[in-house]
């Protein structure tokens, strides 16, 4: 018996010395949030009149689902890009026109969720109106989808106009039947903007600005809408109308990944 106690005796030592450890061991944090340098903005806080109606904290997007990384539905950008919205805001309104913005700044872990969805080859979720005629195979190679986004610069925005005053854009219903994203503007999903041609992010050489085939007034209100942040200083991305970049970039080599959310930019 005076070796089993004796045996008990070290295991119960060991036992207090394992808890003992336990006890003044430091307690793993959690990992804080990124927050945006002081440069970026909400949108809203320097000019609360252009309209936001921001896609990725929703499912109506090309994947289907909310993107990682929105956390609340806002609008933020380096503010060298949105003082110059709202001078562009400012001459719009003089001729019964608002910006709409759909996507501003875009964290890098939306872009990895972009890139992982394009991987999965079987979620065709939303190609009916998103890319009804590209193979998902292309989305890569023909530039829909890349590993690094300008946005997440903080210096790009998609955008479109809105003729005053602003009809209510449709509700997003899920399940209903898909219309292709460049069907004419009363057959698509009821988007409140003037008649671009097609429907924002629409994967879709007809979504070229310049493309020969958008004639008339489609045609008009993108030149309209080019002309306008042009003269503000933005720079046109020739594959998507509604994609502009303000030049000169504050932030030309860094892809940020903090939220979009208010805390990220509180204070600012």
């Amino acid at each position: 018996m005076t070796g089993l106690a004796s045996a008990f005796r070290v295991l119960a030592a060991a036992a207090a010395t394992l808890l003992a450890v336990a006890a003044t061991a430091p307690v793993a944090q959690a990992r804080p949030e990124p927050k945006a340098p002081e440069e970026f903005v909400a949108l809203r806080s320097v000019d609360p009149t252009i309209i936001q109606e921001m896609r990725y904290p929703t499912a109506h997007n090309f994947m289907g689902v909310p993107v990682e990384g929105y956390r609340q539905p806002l609008c933020i950008l380096a503010r060298p890009a949105a003082l110059a919205l709202h001078h562009a805001q400012t001459r719009l309104l003089e001729q019964g026109y608002s910006l709409k913005v759909y996507d501003c700044y875009r964290p890098q872990r939306a872009v990895d969720h972009f890139v992982r969805w394009a991987k999965d080859l079987d979620d065709e979720t939303m190609k009916g109106e998103f890319y009804p005629h590209v193979d998902k195979t292309r989305l890569f190679a023909d530039g829909y989808i890349a590993e690094k986004s300008g946005h997440s610069r903080g210096s790009t925005v998609d955008l479109t106009l809105v003729r005053l005053p602003a009809t209510p854009t449709g509700p997003y219903l899920p399940g209903r039947k898909q219309v292709p994203c460049y069907a004419p503007q009363a057959e698509r999903f009821p988007d409140n903007s003037v008649d671009m041609g097609t429907g924002f992010d629409c994967f879709d050489t007809l979504s070229h600005t310049d493309d020969p085939r958008i004639q008339g007034t489609q045609r008009a209100n993108r030149q309209f809408l080019k002309k306008t942040l042009t003269d503000a200083g933005f720079v046109n991305l020739a594959e998507e109308w509604w994609h502009y970049t303000f030049k000169p970039e504050l932030f030309p080599d860094t892809f940020f990944d903090f939220p979009v959310a208010r805390r990220s930019v509180a204070g600012h």
